[in-house]
């Protein structure tokens, strides 16, 4: 497979799962279980799907202190999402203070992850 169309596809993971998040925020509590089984099966789908696409262009490249940083960040970062969704989950009212944690690692992880990807693409080249 291409690896433009599994860059496409990890993308498309992550749309997902931010929509499945959406829709599961707006929802209320209790969590609907379909929603919320839904958003966490995509969003490890996206994290699985999204490491191997990089473990595998980072056997044709050379790996810089640069790219390992951010992959360190990317894996922390989506290990915060992971706690913080457990956290929200829990059958308590919403903290605000794990809200924001959970919204702002996902928008960086994101950006991080696509970053990752830009400067793999870039050195493959």
């Amino acid at each position: 497979m291409n690896i433009s169309i599994k860059i496409i596809g990890a993308g498309l993971l992550f749309l997902f799962t931010i929509a499945a998040g959406i829709w599961l925020s707006n929802s209320g509590k209790p969590l609907n279980t379909l929603i919320f089984t839904t958003h966490k099966l995509i969003a490890l789908s996206a994290v699985i799907f999204t490491a191997i696409v990089i473990y595998k262009m980072l056997k044709d490249v050379e790996i810089r202190t640069a790219i390992l940083i951010l992959i360190i960040a990317a894996g922390l970062s989506v290990l915060a999402l992971f706690i913080s969704g457990a956290l929200l989950s829990l059958d308590k009212p919403v903290n605000n203070t794990i809200l924001a944690i959970h919204r702002i690692t996902s928008t960086l992880t994101v950006l991080i992850t696509a970053v990752i990807i830009y400067l793999l693409v870039g050195r493959k080249q």
